[in-house]
């Protein structure tokens, strides 16, 4: 195929170099956004009487026969293309002549790329969080199933105090939530049209780029056109969300990972969300979970690679800056992937409610709550702490729970002991009574749950 900016060189580009040059085999899935774009410049063109109306209907007839020929099948994109922009001009040059050739005015590469980048973000961003919201879907629902499941909570991995089940999974749905609103807001600033900054000083031709932005549902264009051409910031942004949102699910599956090995045994994955061993047939691996967790590190190189390839550049355009899009669609493709595949694992994972609870029964996670009994009774908080943590050695030397510890032992310890002490330091008590605004107590698990409800349903 020949080049169109060949006209100024005496000899052809270099096999290996045109190779190393090409970007088709990767902007290629920018086709429809390169079209839609194209057909919008054509009747902006046609409106400022840049091009007639019957060279206009005669490219958007070409450009809509293109689309539907790439959609059937019919038009193989051309791997010797340089890229799916020239493309893309070739083939309706060749369809319907030099009326094909008149689409380029007004406009460069530089912002045709800018402006299918932006296109493809948007579109890739609105099925992400819908992907984003089914999760978090998924989390209020288990959440509403397991208000009542007690299980221990962790700080240093050590057992701390008791919560619910619900509220460890909301702190989850209160993460993703936030992720689907960072990349809204980077939405918000990436929302403003390019086109027409052309090459990088704007054009000599009396365009109407607020028409075009209007037409492709951008909030307003670019009002620098070097900074329209020449920055990839929402790019960045965007990657930068993406890696934050797969740091939760990460953490999320490393949760999961713990949680349904034979040493905590809180959760069991369903069959089609995990794998086996080659040599050892007793295993039920969590390799879905894993792989989640290791992808994740491909989506943090993904964001540094685009800050390495910006951080130098020059104003304009630069050619590194075709090396955005690879980043960029790889960390589109592994987070959706990965939202695909973890949203129904642990829609379908088996709680272990029992197993909690016995954990939970474990690790005097209760002694807080014993040393607040002791704070009602009139006692200094620090002078209570220091009792509880004689009483939690005393039980772990002599085989005791605070739970079992007889009332005479207690009161050997402080005559502030009495029976009631038992009721106060029962799981179900210390999770109900903890009634702080955002706590594991019911009445905030449920202000939580009718949080997230009210975010799903705007």
């Amino acid at each position: 195929m020949d080049k169109m900016w060949a006209g100024r060189f005496s000899k052809s580009l270099e096999k290996e170099a045109d190779d190393f040059n090409s970007s088709i085999h990767f902007d290629s899935r920018m086709y429809k956004q390169d079209i839609t774009g194209s057909m919008v410049h054509a009747m902006m063109l046609s409106r400022r009487g840049i091009i007639t109306k019957d060279e206009y209907a005669d490219i958007l007839n070409g450009l809509s026969g293109i689309l539907e020929d790439i959609e059937s099948g019919k038009l193989q994109i051309d791997s010797d293309a340089e890229d799916i922009h020239m493309f893309i001009e070739s083939v309706l040059t060749k369809r319907i002549g030099d009326n094909g050739k008149k689409l380029h005015t007004a406009r460069s590469r530089n912002d045709q790329v800018a402006l299918d980048i932006r296109l493809y973000l948007r579109e890739e961003c609105e099925e992400i969080g819908g992907l984003l919201k089914k999760l978090i879907t998924v989390i209020r629902d288990k959440a509403a199933e397991n208000k009542s499941t007690i299980l221990p909570g962790y700080t240093h991995l050590q057992r701390a105090q008791p919560i619910t089940f619900a509220h460890h999974l909301l702190a989850y749905g209160m993460m993703f939530k936030r992720d689907f609103e960072r990349i809204g807001d980077a939405l918000k600033r990436m929302n403003y049209s390019p086109i027409g900054s052309c090459a990088l000083a704007g054009t000599t031709y009396d365009t109407d780029r607020e028409f075009e932005a209007e037409r492709l549902g951008f909030d307003g264009i670019t009002l620098n056109s070097i900074d329209g051409v020449s920055d990839r910031d929402f790019c960045i942004e965007l990657l930068s969300a993406f890696a934050t949102l797969m740091m939760h699910l990460s953490r999320f599956s490393e949760e999961i990972i713990l949680w349904s090995s034979w040493e905590f045994k809180f959760v069991e994955l369903d069959d089609g969300y995990t794998t086996g061993s080659s040599i050892m047939p007793q295993k039920k691996n969590p390799d879905m979970a894993e792989l989640v967790r290791g992808k994740t590190g491909r989506v943090y190189g993904d964001l540094m690679a685009l800050l390495t390839t910006l951080k130098g550049l020059p104003l304009a355009y630069n050619k590194d800056m075709q090396e955005d899009k690879e980043s960029v669609f790889d960390a589109v493709d592994t987070v959706k992937k990965c939202l695909r595949v973890f949203t129904p694992m642990v829609e379908t994972m088996k709680v272990l409610k029992d197993n909690m609870y016995k954990a939970a029964g474990e690790g005097f996670i209760n002694a807080t709550d014993l040393a607040d009994y002791l704070v009602k009774k009139g006692m200094p908080f620090r002078t209570a702490y220091k009792h509880v943590g004689e009483i939690v050695a005393f039980c772990i030397d002599n085989g005791y729970i605070l739970d079992n510890l007889p009332i005479e032992k207690y009161k050997e310890f402080d005559a502030l002991f009495e029976d009631d002490l038992y009721a106060e330091i029962s799981l179900e008590t210390c999770v109900n009574k903890r009634i702080s605004a955002g706590g594991t107590g019911p009445a905030s698990v449920e202000r939580q749950i009718d949080y997230i409800t009210e975010f799903l349903n705007d």
